[in-house]
């Protein structure tokens, strides 16, 4: 017992860490959320090359999440997060004083592979530092912190791009003098420069416990991955994943765009309140969602958050701007836990190979790039208010899988009926 809690305690600083690249990876990711409707004036873009800039972002974690499993098997934990690190430094700071769509599409491209190799390397980090019979409590927290991260960061967005309020003058004031007067936002990639090299210093001077990695963790050979992919279940949970992080990106890329289009809404000021508010929605429901799990089948929750999320959206689409702005972070609040479900019920369904079937999912992610993309090609070519009933689409999938998921393993419930 004492040995145990030795063992806790001397990696409370890798604990740490992990939370704070958390932060990191959620306060980078989601910023585009609240900036996309000045990017696409800045640019003077379309709908359709709106679309392409989180297609840039998440697209690299297809490309990026199997290879980075088997970069962290060969170089180790510190080397990969050095080199992340490093990389989204210089492509933050390259863009802030370079700032075109070129070179911001090329931008979002590499912080989307960093962003897929922190999230390869510090999950067996955070199981190794807490101890396994922790991980779970630990992993909630993690997702709090990312909620948090993406609550907050709309908040700098319109601290850094507001002149009429006190921040005129300050930090604010020096960052946008640094920057084309026209584009004020492009003074957040000096902010994430640094937060990134303030991280990488931690991450080169922090000392590592050694991970050893069960086998569910291991990224496998090539055979495991060909096994997987044989088999229905992987490609049909695959898909899962692609449409909740495609249904994700789709409301919080689009939130502010449409918001500013049919309801006139400020986009810097009330705009990004609501995605802050989504997000803050999202991290309220992850809580509540985990209480549920413990008293219903997960399947039956699935269902459930499902239908009520497309009656939300069709609310929100529909309905008046007091409506929308309401309806919008329910949205985020109602799939809250559609991640988590999927992801373990894909996990529950398979014998073996859990590593290579991460790294499959994970590569599913690559959804927040193709849905919103989707989207706003259909606002081109016809409204935004049409793209966005798109969304029901990858809903009406995650809502299937309710009905055929049949796990090996169920989720364990506690029963609310007394024996009799």
């Amino acid at each position: 017992m004492n040995n145990q809690n030795t063992i806790t305690k001397k990696y409370y600083h890798i604990i740490i860490l992990v939370m704070l690249v958390f932060f990191v990876i959620s306060f980078i990711t989601n910023i585009l959320n609240s900036i996309i409707v000045d990017v696409k004036q800045s640019f003077d873009l379309s709908l359709t090359l709106t679309g392409l800039l989180p297609f840039s972002f998440f697209i690299a974690y297809g490309v990026m999440s199997i290879p980075a499993g088997f970069l962290a098997e060969k170089y180790g934990d510190k080397t990969l997060l050095v080199a992340s690190f490093f990389v989204m430094t210089l492509a933050s700071c390259g863009f802030a004083f370079n700032p075109s769509y070129i070179s911001f599409t090329i931008t979002l491209f590499s912080l989307g592979c960093c962003m897929a190799v922190l999230q390869v390397v510090i999950n067996p980090m955070l199981r190794v530092a807490g101890g396994e019979e922790h991980f779970a409590f630990n992993s909630v927290l993690a997702q709090l912190v990312f909620g948090l991260a993406s609550f907050a960061s709309p908040y700098l967005y319109k601290y850094l791009v507001n002149t009429n309020e006190i921040n005129a003058s300050g930090m604010a004031s020096t960052l946008r003098g640094l920057v084309p007067e026209n584009l004020p936002w492009v003074s957040l990639y000096f902010v994430f420069s640094l937060i990134a090299l303030i991280m990488l210093i931690i991450v080169f001077f922090v000392k590592y416990p050694k991970v050893q990695k069960n086998e569910d963790e291991k990224a496998g050979d090539k055979s495991s991955y060909l096994s997987l992919l044989k088999n229905k279940w992987t490609l049909l949970y695959f898909l899962g994943i692609f449409c909740y992080v495609g249904t994700e990106q789709g409301i919080g890329n689009w939130i502010s765009q449409f918001l500013y289009e049919y309801h006139n809404i400020d986009p810097q000021l009330l705009g990004a309140d609501t995605v802050a508010y989504f997000w803050a929605m999202l991290t309220v429901g992850c809580l509540l969602g985990l209480l549920l799990l413990k008293v219903m089948d997960s399947r039956k929750l699935l269902i459930y958050a499902t239908l009520i999320t497309i009656g939300t959206i069709i609310l929100a689409i529909t309905g008046s701007s007091e409506i929308a702005l309401i309806a919008f972070p329910l949205i985020g609040f109602f799939i809250s836990v559609m991640w988590s479900i999927i992801f373990s019920l894909a996990l529950n369904s398979v014998k073996s190979h859990h590593g290579s079937l991460s790294g499959i999912l994970c590569t599913g992610i690559a959804g927040g790039a193709i849905v919103p993309f989707i989207v706003g090609w259909i606002g081109e070519l016809v409204s935004l208010k049409t793209g966005m009933f798109f969304l029901i689409i990858p809903l009406l999938f995650i809502l299937s899988i309710g009905f055929w998921a049949n796990p090996l393993v169920t989720n364990k419930t506690i029963s609310l009926k007394k024996d009799s």
